[in-house]
């Protein structure tokens, strides 16, 4: 998360804000609380997909990071963290989902890092939008899949490798360094962060799939590519 590679050059203080901390030890503790107790917001593995109409995040805009049909009847809502090994797995199936359904579904990326957790993955979520500032949604996604097939996860990711991604996908490194430097992003990732806590989030990935008639199915944890697809399937089934 330092993300400075150059080592004249005075590396950046990578202070959690106090907000982030707080609320991620409330979190954290939820997490652990709540490890093999029922959700009434967790989709049934058995029914496959559980619709909950009372869960509110703010609706999906332009200024999102979506990946697939920005007009798709169904879009998915992914709250995560680049650190979280859950995250990493349940990412790639979400990737294949936009294989499988193409103009069907979108995916829209919403930062929630669990800095109790993972202290370097606030640092991880900037230098993804750093990313998005020099090169756009495709440089943001390329970015995020790339930190995903690279850390090892559970806060292992050296950061030296955050510079070293971006100039894999096709950035200006000194650039990339200077955001890494400045707090570009930062109020973005702890609004999503406190979106994601405030409608419910209790661990990661938390993810909301929404139809076009305003019904949504939420999923905790990483589920299976059967489940997301069972609950997909019935999301436009019920997109009336």
């Amino acid at each position: 998360m330092e993300g400075n590679t150059a080592p004249e050059k005075k590396k950046k203080d990578w202070t959690i804000p106090v907000s982030i901390v707080v609320a991620g030890i409330f979190v954290a503790f939820a997490v652990v609380y709540n490890i093999g107790k029922p959700s009434s917001s967790t989709v049934d593995v058995n029914n496959a997909a559980g619709r909950v109409g009372e869960i509110i995040i703010p609706p999906v805009t332009p200024a999102d990071h979506i990946e697939g049909n920005a007009n798709a009847p169904i879009k998915i809502v992914e709250y995560s963290d680049l650190e979280c090994p859950f995250c990493k797995d349940f990412h790639a199936t979400l990737n294949n989902v936009i294989s499988i359904y193409g103009d069907q579904v979108a995916l829209i990326y919403r930062h929630f890092p669990l800095a109790q957790l993972h202290p370097k993955a606030p640092a991880e979520a900037q230098a993804a939008e750093c990313a998005y500032k020099l090169g756009g949604n495709n440089a943001f996604f390329s970015y995020i899949d790339q930190v995903f097939s690279v850390t090892p996860s559970n806060n292992g990711l050296d950061p030296a490798e955050l510079p070293r991604v971006a100039s894999q996908i096709g950035l200006n490194a000194a650039d990339f360094n200077a955001c890494l430097g400045s707090d570009y992003g930062q109020a973005l990732i702890q609004r999503e962060y406190n979106d994601a806590v405030q409608s419910g989030g209790q661990g990661t990935p938390y993810t909301i799939i929404m139809n076009s008639a305003g019904k949504k199915y939420v999923m905790n944890e990483a589920q299976p590519l059967d489940r997301v697809r069972a609950v997909i399937d019935q999301a436009i089934k019920e997109n009336l």
